[in-house]
């Protein structure tokens, strides 16, 4: 019988560039995914916040009446935290903590790009309330009674929008997990991860933990709302206040969700930028845990004012939390002490971090004490507080993160003369937008109100504010500026730029898709470092970089 031999040909179909972003699960394409999208519901937050600023300049109603002013906020507010600093933050984690474990991919890909596409899913949702009669209006911590008695659809479609992403940072939470304890290079133990890998760990541990709360509220919520429920609503029996210990069971270590990746990037770009080891690493890492297992315990004290919970316990609580964030501000400092400082952008937002996050953290600790917290409850010096935390914090880690590792992403370094303009117009807007905001508070001035008294003396403070906030929305112009120009004609950055001494610069700018052609030897968690100062080629023999790995450690950790 005759035969017939079949030569295989390679294939030669090609997916358009569009289709391989829609459809791909390689990790860092993901990571970048996650940061373009954050960036888009950013701008978005943004033009909401210049038109509460705007509206707020002056005493008077200029051109929002109080319902467009209370979805204005409420939606500023949700889309701040639950679709940009969060995803902003996961989506470096997402792009960088594979690489800087030496590891070809996250644990689980395709739940990893599904945990994606859920989140401009979820903030459309979210947004399309403006479509059907309004968006929701009761503010970004959905407080009941205020949520059930609403009307229109524009806070159920909030409600599911929230739920599909905190799905996604569940899902994110379990991926991040299982790659950080299963897919280490050999040699990559866990006291040899980078700080950045341990804050992502103990930030998917609080996800895991906490989200799962807020999913049951909002489900209770939407019960509620639309199918007779009484879980939340005095007037058939229900307890207002059982939401507020719900949202912050969860609201709390969001806290922490936002900040902890932040410091990781911090605490990634300090040591390199100074040219010293990050000083006391094992420090840092227990002060991490620690910040992370106390979460759970200080939710209460934003529910001082409702007479229902124990406040020396909660008053006490906040005020110890304050002690593993001091060490780490401490050991940041011993860092730049005597180091050879390069001031290069990056350089220039994780110190922006450093003097902004501490004042947010002095307010915190002024408002963990009850008197202090009945004057000024529910007043612009809590407005004040939030922002240096979640913008002076997490914003300035999120552009930190964009300036350091832009390099390894795309193979350019962003321009620096831009970078340190947008750095400056960015912190002195910052500072111009949100210090005011301590003495209007202390002055008496609510939040969460579209018009006050040409009476009241707070219009001089109200307009620093509004100049403040479009100072740093022009901020952002040289750095739109920035990225397009570096990706058209940008300078070639090479693999390492920044001489870098952990794994993910030891792969070329952009890596290829499996990451890695070979790994240095890790023996410590700066393999960089031996790899460039001859400490990592076969001929040492395996003992001689035991016993250096050991000294290295000595020698960072010796003071602490």
């Amino acid at each position: 019988m005759a035969t017939t031999t079949l030569e295989p040909r390679a294939g030669t179909y090609q997916r358009s560039w569009v289709l391989d972003w829609l459809t791909t699960v390689d990790h860092k394409k993901i990571g970048i995914l996650y940061i373009v999208n954050s960036f888009l519901f950013f701008f978005a937050a943004g033009i909401l916040a210049l038109l509460i600023r705007s509206e707020l300049a002056i005493p008077g109603i200029q051109f929002l009446d109080q319902n467009t002013y209370n979805q204005a906020f409420t939606m500023h507010g949700t889309i701040m935290l639950f679709l940009f600093i969060i995803p902003a933050l996961s989506g470096f984690g997402n792009y960088i903590v594979p690489l800087q474990l030496g590891a070809p991919d996250m644990a689980f890909p395709r739940i990893n790009a599904l945990s994606f596409w859920l989140l401009p899913l979820g903030g459309l949702l979210i947004f399309s309330g403006y479509l059907f009669g309004g968006a929701a209006a009761e503010g970004w911590t959905g407080y009941a009674p205020l949520t059930n008695r609403s009307e229109g659809v524009g806070t159920d479609l909030w409600i599911i929008g929230l739920a599909l992403v905190g799905t996604a940072s569940i899902l994110g939470a379990v991926n991040f997990i299982a790659t950080i304890f299963k897919m280490r290079a050999p040699g990559m133990t866990l006291f040899r991860m980078p700080i950045f890998v341990w804050t992502m760990l103990v930030t998917a541990v609080l996800i895991l933990l906490a989200t799962p709360v807020l999913a049951a509220g909002l489900i209770a919520l939407f019960i509620d709302r639309n199918y007779g429920g009484s879980f939340f609503d005095p007037s058939v029996g229900g307890n207002p206040v059982l939401w507020q210990h719900i949202f912050w069971f969860f609201g709390h270590p969001e806290v922490y969700i936002v900040i902890l990746p932040a410091m990781g990037v911090v605490s990634e770009i300090l040591p390199v930028f100074s040219r010293k080891p990050l000083f006391g690493y094992r420090a840092f890492v227990f002060a991490t845990i620690a910040i992370g297992l106390l979460s759970f315990s200080v939710w209460a004290h934003h529910m001082f004012t409702t007479g229902s919970v124990l406040l020396p316990f909660f008053s006490f609580m906040t005020a110890l939390i304050a002690i593993p964030t001091g060490i780490k501000m401490f050991n940041w400092l011993a860092t730049l002490w005597r180091g050879k400082l390069i001031l290069a952008t990056p350089m220039l937002f994780a110190l922006g971090f450093l003097s902004m996050f501490l004042i947010g953290g002095i307010s915190g600790v002024m408002l963990a004490s009850p008197p202090i917290d009945f004057h000024v409850q529910d007043t612009y010096f809590v407005v004040a507080h939030l922002h240096y935390v979640f913008f002076g914090g997490s914003v300035f880690g999120v552009f930190a993160a964009m300036y350091y590792w832009f390099p390894k992403m795309t193979g350019r370094k962003l321009n620096e003369p831009l970078g340190k303009i947008h750095f400056w117009m960015h912190f002195i807007g910052f500072n111009l937008a949100f210090f005011p905001m301590h003495q209007l508070g202390l002055d008496g001035m609510p939040r969460r109100i579209s018009d006050y008294s040409p009476d009241a003396g707070w219009t001089l403070l109200n307009m620093v504010s509004t100049v403040g906030a479009f100072m740093i929305a022009a901020s952002i112009i040289p750095f739109l500026i920035n990225v397009i120009a570096t990706f058209i004609n940008g300078e070639p950055a090479g693999d390492n730029p920044w001489e870098g001494n952990t794994l993910e610069w030891a792969t070329t700018s952009p890596p290829p898709p499996y990451n890695f052609d070979r790994l240095p030897p890790i023996h410590s968690e700066r393999p960089l470092f031996f790899l460039t100062h001859g400490h990592g080629h076969a001929a040492v023999r395996p003992e001689d970089l035991e016993e250096t790995a050991e000294d290295d450690v000595e020698r960072r950790d010796g003071a602490v």
